[in-house]
């Protein structure tokens, strides 16, 4: 996908297109999935949405900058954090080769 694509479109070309190969490939996945924030006693449904969840397993965000911040970093760690799941991958696609664009993280660690 990114090797047809390139770098330079907006996030939401590739959020489509990883959409597209993700149900050609016949992995199930969920987009823009709602999580809820727990607050004390009560779930804060607040509009909080990772771009994907693969597999009911992993999540994925899916950005188009010049590089990851730390606040990218930050938006995956709490999402997995309020999803309760284990791995992550963050994508940046405004790369020349998408491997240096991804970055895995883990238990609210990065995995480089």
């Amino acid at each position: 996908m990114h090797r047809q694509l390139g770098p330079g479109f907006l996030e939401s070309v590739y959020q489509v297109a990883l959409a597209y190969e993700l149900t050609k490939a016949g992995i199930p996945f969920e987009r823009e999935k709602g999580l809820s924030v727990r607050y004390g006693e009560i779930l804060l449904d607040v509009g909080f949405r990772c771009d994907f969840l693969v597999d009911g397993r992993v999540i994925v965000e899916c950005k188009a900058v010049n590089a990851l911040s730390d606040i990218d970093q930050a938006q995956l760690l709490n999402y997995l954090k309020v999803s309760d799941l284990r791995v992550g991958l963050l994508m940046n696609f405004n790369v020349r080769t998408l491997k240096d664009g991804i970055k895995r993280m883990i238990n609210g660690s990065i995995d480089e």
